[in-house]
């Protein structure tokens, strides 16, 4: 793989979206994972910088865009620098060109 991409479910794992890379895989199996708005059932998706995934856990639908590839699983405050979270009000889904 690119070394620009990463592979869905390993970076699933690396931001701690899944507590093992087999749970991550399982989740983007079951067609809980969109990457840039595309539903995908492959692990092997290759995702990069820029791109946005949403998740759909349990409790509730994540939606992040991806601000660096991970090297490793470290801790929590590690793992929320691989991504931005996407708030409905915030602007970053949507860009406004001006014509209001």
């Amino acid at each position: 793989m690119r070394e620009d991409r990463q592979r869905l479910d390993k970076w699933l794992w690396f931001a701690r979206f899944a507590k093992s890379r087999t749970l991550a895989a399982k989740l983007v199996a079951s067609g809980d994972v969109r990457v840039n708005g595309q539903r995908t059932d492959s692990a092997a998706k290759a995702i990069a910088v820029g791109d946005v995934v949403t998740i759909a856990l349990a409790r509730a639908t994540v939606l992040v865009r991806v601000a660096d590839l991970g090297v490793r699983r470290g801790p929590a405050p590690e793992a929320r620098q691989l991504y931005v979270e996407i708030g409905p009000d915030d602007g970053t889904l949507v860009s406004d060109n001006g014509n209001s």
